[in-house]
């Protein structure tokens, strides 16, 4: 999608710190963390939140799932983390674009605030 950040970071138009990229995700630094370790995991594939996932996006959906404790092992995180996808306005869904955030290396409470 042309007007899509996260689509321009993926396709390396606009600079980033990537910590980890393959063919179907790319993962870079929050430039706003909420934590010691804030990543986001993006798909290569524009997928606008979670209500435009289909059948055929099952594949990548748990790829990235799996991808998500080797992210943590290569980001250090030791004693847990979590993990968040904002979906929508009110859940303050701020880029169309169905992302992962990771967060770790600090107490976590609940719930969040």
């Amino acid at each position: 999608m042309s007007d899509c950040i996260f689509c321009a970071i993926a396709n390396h138009e606009i600079p980033s710190e990537i910590v980890y990229e393959d063919d179907k995700i790319c993962v870079y630094k929050d430039l706003a963390p909420q934590a010691p370790v804030h990543v986001l995991m993006i798909p290569k594939k524009h997928i606008a939140n979670l209500d435009d996932v289909t059948a055929d996006d099952q594949e990548l959906l748990g790829y990235m799932l799996l991808k998500v404790q080797d992210i943590a092992k290569l980001m250090g995180i030791e004693n847990g983390y979590r993990v968040v996808s904002n979906n929508g306005d009110d859940a303050e869904q701020t880029v169309k674009h169905m992302h992962l955030h990771i967060l770790g290396k600090r107490k976590f409470t609940w719930p969040p605030g």
